[in-house]
């Protein structure tokens, strides 16, 4: 089984979502409700990420949060 590894290279927030670009051009959004700190967070706390690794994971060091984008992409809501 060919197994893709997805990699996030930026992130945004808008309209009540988390829009992560991907490496390989595409974007997914996800709903910020879904993550109580983040929902929660200032705009400056949002914008206060880090990549982590290649991209395989994302850490705001303000809230304490930390997101796999494996797991974002497993999310079953």
């Amino acid at each position: 089984m060919n197994k893709m590894h997805v990699l996030a290279k930026s992130v945004q927030f808008s309209g009540g979502d988390m829009i992560v670009a991907l490496v390989d051009g595409r974007t997914i959004a996800i709903p910020l409700s879904w993550f109580p700190r983040l929902a929660t967070a200032s705009q400056k706390q949002l914008a206060n990420y880090e990549l982590l690794g290649d991209g395989e994971g994302i850490h705001w060091p303000d809230i304490d949060e930390d997101l796999s984008l494996g797991g974002l992409l497993r999310r079953d809501r």
